[in-house]
């Protein structure tokens, strides 16, 4: 059990969430891998006046996904794309394959990681953490054009 001398809480904080700001992110991906995010994020967080409320960030395909990860060590990376691969290997004998062997694997890397997330905003900051950053990962071989919803609910600094 955890003592209660170790867990704190700041003060807490309600506005009231009177905006909505949209904006349509076009990611041109190299092909498989990870594309960081997160510095057009920030920026949208910005540009949107954002004091404190909810992020998301939604893409729209069935073969890329969304995932936040350790920014600090790129092996992290090498390391979670060659787990992907193991759990869902191109020559596994998939069905389908009307777009090459490496589309099944995308859409079943798809469903194992996230199509959405959700990143608080406080203080006109993303909440991430010190070795976090949000990541588009493209799970086909040649590159794409990919899209991603990002919409901020919340108070903003024109409210």
């Amino acid at each position: 059990m955890t003592s209660s001398k170790s867990i704190s809480r700041n003060a807490l904080s309600a506005v009231s969430a009177s905006s909505v700001v949209s904006s349509l992110l076009t990611v041109q991906t190299p092909g498989r891998g990870f594309v960081d995010l997160t510095a057009e994020v920030a920026e949208f967080v910005q540009e949107a006046n954002a004091v404190e409320g909810q992020l998301t960030l939604f893409i729209r395909h069935t073969s890329a996904s969304l995932t936040i990860q350790e920014n600090a060590d790129p092996t992290v990376l090498r390391d979670l794309t060659a787990a992907l691969d193991r759990l869902a290997p191109e020559d596994f004998g998939w069905s389908h394959d009307t777009e090459g062997p490496d589309d099944m694997p995308a859409h079943v890397k798809t469903m194992l990681s996230a199509t959405s997330l959700q990143v608080p905003v406080m203080k006109g900051k993303l909440m991430l953490g010190v070795w976090q950053a949000i990541y588009l990962i493209e799970h086909r071989r040649r590159p794409h054009a990919r899209e991603v919803v990002i919409q901020f609910v919340g108070k903003t600094r024109t409210d």
